[in-house]
């Protein structure tokens, strides 16, 4: 949950005071870890956050936390937030983070989970926005791997 926070409101900031600001709110919001767990959480994070893989990702067309509602289509209806999402002229990108580990290798050892919350959003997404291709990721921190996920 802190780590997701960290990608929310981290990307806003400059890039000079990203990692203060971690420190700062890991101290108020995180205080019942103990510190070398705020420190590998930080760590973690800036180490993604400053990594030109990931720049699309936390970019000036990403969202952070977008709520998603909708009907999929079969009568079934979908409330979630997704992590991240990337908006394109012709692709929408979902990002979901995941803290998991260890945290698989191969995409096929992703849990169908996983895969399930990831094909409802794309479902509801390809319904708003018809006219673009929808793709997922799965974003592992441990890794850090932004890892392709076929649903």
């Amino acid at each position: 949950t802190l780590t997701h926070k960290l990608f929310q409101i981290l990307p806003d900031l400059p890039l000079a005071t990203r990692e203060t600001a971690a420190h700062r709110f890991l101290t108020r919001m995180g205080q019942m870890l103990p510190e070398n767990i705020r420190q590998d959480i930080v760590r973690e994070t800036m180490a993604i956050l400053n990594d030109p893989v990931f720049a699309a990702v936390f970019g000036e067309n990403s969202l952070a936390e977008v709520p998603v509602s909708g009907d999929l289509g079969d009568r079934r209806m979908i409330s979630g937030q997704i992590d991240r999402l990337v908006i394109g002229h012709n692709q929408i990108l979902i990002v979901d983070f995941k803290t998991n580990r260890p945290s698989p290798r191969d995409a096929t050892d992703i849990p169908d989970a996983y895969r399930n919350q990831l094909r409802a959003y794309k479902t509801a997404l390809l319904r708003i926005f018809p006219d673009r291709t929808v793709a997922c990721a799965l974003l592992w921190t441990d890794q850090p791997v932004l890892m392709p996920v076929d649903v």
